[in-house]
């Protein structure tokens, strides 16, 4: 491995820790990352020749936080500055504070710099965005291309959410084990609509399916700063069991490819295995929550050799726990399949019957109400669904699958209904 390739892999595991303590230290994020990205640059510079410290984050917040102080020296002369006691340390910096990052505060720091990119007052966009340039480190460009917007307007889309952040007035102090167990809750919603953001390109935009990888990754450091947390594990479990099945998504072409049509050989077995040990250690904490739910559903699928094999009854049960948990019109939408498989798809219709006006701007509802009109025999309503799922699809990929259903259709006569 290169020095240059081994030092962005240090840098990259060390980047939620450093930039969150130089968060807390300056408590501004633009300063904390400008502090930061001094720090990198001076690693790149030294680290090659000298090697690597003994602990990375430690030498990146020391850095960091003398490189900040000096640009706040240039920028606020007259203004006050902190007692030089405060961040004056003429001994063994980095051995002194390695000491000092106790597990709390490393906890803290990464958990307040996940919180800040997920303030509520962020639309999903905006949170995604800052994660993925604040936490995740990538560039501006990388996330242009994944929203397919040009590097201008992700910089000014960035920029409107650091402002917004700031005049939110995020708290700095160190939040109570309630607060704490909140904050979690955001920061685990805002990880998995990042990897929602891949999974939904799939292979049709690269620079947006590896927000998958990304969003597994912040999983894993959740983990590892929260290792009793059954919730975290099964968002982990969740994620992992529906990247392993990436290379069988889609063909050659772009096209989507159903679960029961998938090449089962192409699923990434020890991803599969990895998620199907870390659920089986949240189940043990006998907390079910909705990610956990849904970790299970996709380990049924996992576990199935054929798509004969799959255990629909339990899927079905599992379904309904769910919307007891997280009670939504999407759960029972997601149920219906299995109720389809189960009792036929009149019984599946009936069930999602009361959803068509919640659920009608909705493209999955639409596609599904089709694929299940289209079973019975109701072509012309099958057609006018389809053609509403198409208005309503996401990518190109799923356009064109709806296309391939109506193709199906295509030499039906409509009856009169």
């Amino acid at each position: 491995m290169t020095d240059i390739a081994w030092i962005e892999l240090a840098l990259t595991a060390a980047r939620p820790q450093a930039l969150g303590a130089l968060l807390r230290y300056f408590r501004d994020l633009d300063t904390a990352e400008e502090a930061f990205q001094e720090a990198c640059l001076r690693a790149i510079r030294t680290w090659p020749e000298k090697g690597a410290p003994r602990d990375p984050a430690a030498w990146l917040i020391f850095v960091g936080r003398n490189s900040g102080i000096d640009a706040v020296r240039k920028r606020s002369k007259n203004d006050p500055l902190p007692e030089e006691t405060a961040f004056s340390d003429l001994s063994d910096a980095e051995n002194d504070i390695a000491d000092r990052l106790d597990n709390s505060n490393y906890r803290d720091d990464i958990l307040r710099l996940m919180f800040i990119c997920c303030h509520p007052d962020l639309p999903n966009t905006q949170q995604i965005a800052l994660a993925l340039r604040i936490v995740s480190g990538l560039t501006v460009p990388q996330i242009a291309r994944a929203f397919l917007v040009s590097e201008a307007a992700m910089e000014q889309r960035i920029t409107r959410a650091k402002a917004r952040v700031a005049k939110a007035g995020v708290p700095f102090e160190t939040p109570g084990a309630a607060e704490r167990a909140e904050r979690l809750g955001i920061v685990s919603a805002m990880i998995y609509l990042v990897f929602n953001e891949g999974y939904s390109a799939g292979i049709t935009n690269p620079d947006n399916a590896a927000f998958c990888e990304e969003a597994i990754r912040l999983g894993r450091l959740l983990l590892r700063i929260f290792p009793a947390e059954p919730e975290i594990m099964g968002l982990t479990a969740l994620m992992m069991l529906q990247h392993s099945r990436a290379r069988a998504r889609f063909d050659g072409q772009g096209q989507i490819i159903l679960l029961d049509d998938q090449d089962r050989s192409l699923w990434d077995r020890k991803l599969i295995g990895e998620a199907l040990v870390l659920l089986d250690k949240a189940i043990r904490h006998r907390q079910p929550g909705p990610y956990q739910v849904q970790a299970a559903i996709s380990a049924l699928h996992a576990r199935a050799a054929r798509p004969e094999d799959t255990d629909w009854k339990e899927i079905d049960m599992l379904y309904g726990l769910l919307e007891r948990i997280q009670p939504s019109p999407v759960v029972t939408l997601n149920r219906a399949v299995a109720v389809s498989k189960l009792d036929g798809p009149e019984a599946a219709l009936d069930l999602i019957a009361p959803l068509a006006e919640k659920l009608d701007g909705y493209f999955y509802f639409h596609g599904v109400r089709g694929g299940l009109l289209m079973q019975v025999g109701r072509h012309g309503e099958a057609r006018v669904a389809f053609d509403r799922a198409i208005a309503l699809a996401n990518s190109p990929a799923e356009c064109a699958h709806i296309r391939q259903q109506i193709d199906k259709l295509g030499a039906v006569a409509s009856p009169v209904e």
